[in-house]
């Protein structure tokens, strides 16, 4: 059985001169950076980071912009290149410490600030920003009926939050059928706030999705670039998506594939959109297989 490590804390300044706080697993080895989707925090990391570190790499799952112990960006900026920015500004730092660039695992907002993060590098004529790419169940072009269910789901209780944990537990459990319910409320406490109020709510700045800025800001615009982007990913990539996703779809893989030739691809059964978290054993599986290769 795996031995449970126990992560370091950091701290990493993001592109607006804000706060990003990760967990930090392992002491030396290749580093992998650890990027949530929207909504989630760094804590969603937990097993695949553990179990990265006792393969020998250094992992660093950071809580993005507006997300978790992470700072709220006073002017509401959360456009997906805003996430990009904060996610090329950290690469940099664990590539100094390392001596070499992370690979990056990006889940869905992750991913995509991932893609334009090297995507804008490569434009720019600099080196990648990342030793190679994990994307998770995203692509260029996604579902947007899917897009707008999840979002659906996020903004139903981003105000007016729980009454107690329980009661988020039911509303996950009402939304995630297919997952066993957990024993305990512990993971679900770290995707949770407890305000003044007495209200819990969601760890994440609700401007993320309805503020000045929020992730939606220029949709056609970003999606053009994401293709550019792709377009332009030289370093080793892998997609791993879930069988079920309610976002990417056969198409959206076989177009991504068309744009990253070199690309792997791997579909997760028994997993929607939130593949770590519905089969966290294959997906940390195919996670640290790819990373393998890329040490041989």
């Amino acid at each position: 059985m795996m031995r449970h490590l126990q992560p370091a804390n950091a701290v990493f300044t993001g592109a607006a001169g804000n706060r990003l706080v990760a967990d930090v697993f392992g002491e030396s080895g290749s580093p992998v950076l650890l990027l949530h989707g929207g909504g989630q925090t760094r804590h969603s990391w937990r097993s695949t980071a553990q179990q990265l570190a006792a393969s020998g790499a250094v992992s660093y799952a950071v809580d993005q912009r507006g997300h978790g112990s992470s700072d709220w960006i006073a002017e509401g900026s959360y456009a997906f290149t805003d996430f990009a920015a904060d996610a090329a500004a950290v690469a940099d730092v664990v590539a100094a410490r390392a001596g070499r660039a992370p690979m990056v695992v990006g889940a869905s907002l992750g991913g995509i600030a991932a893609m334009l993060a090297e995507g804008a590098a490569a434009q720019a004529g600099r080196a990648p920003v990342f030793s190679a790419l994990v994307l998770v169940d995203i692509t260029p072009r996604v579902d947007l009926n899917g897009v707008a269910r999840i979002q659906g789901f996020m903004r139903a209780h981003a105000h007016d939050g729980f009454g107690s944990v329980k009661e988020a537990a039911d509303v996950v459990a009402a939304y995630l059928p297919h997952r066993p319910r957990p024993r305990s409320y512990d993971g679900l406490k770290k995707n949770l706030r407890l305000d003044p109020d007495g209200r819990w709510r969601w760890h994440w700045d609700p401007r993320f999705l309805d503020g000045p800025r929020p992730i939606s800001t220029e949709r056609a615009v970003t999606e053009a670039a994401l293709v550019e982007a792709a377009r332009r990913i030289s370093v080793p990539a892998l997609l791993v998506r879930g069988a079920s996703s309610e976002l990417v779809n056969e198409d959206h893989v076989r177009e991504f594939l068309e744009l990253v030739p070199h690309a792997e691809y791997m579909d997760v059964a028994g997993a929607r959109h939130m593949v770590a978290g519905d089969r966290n054993d294959r997906f940390s599986a195919a996670v640290l297989g790819f990373l393998d290769k890329m040490r041989r």
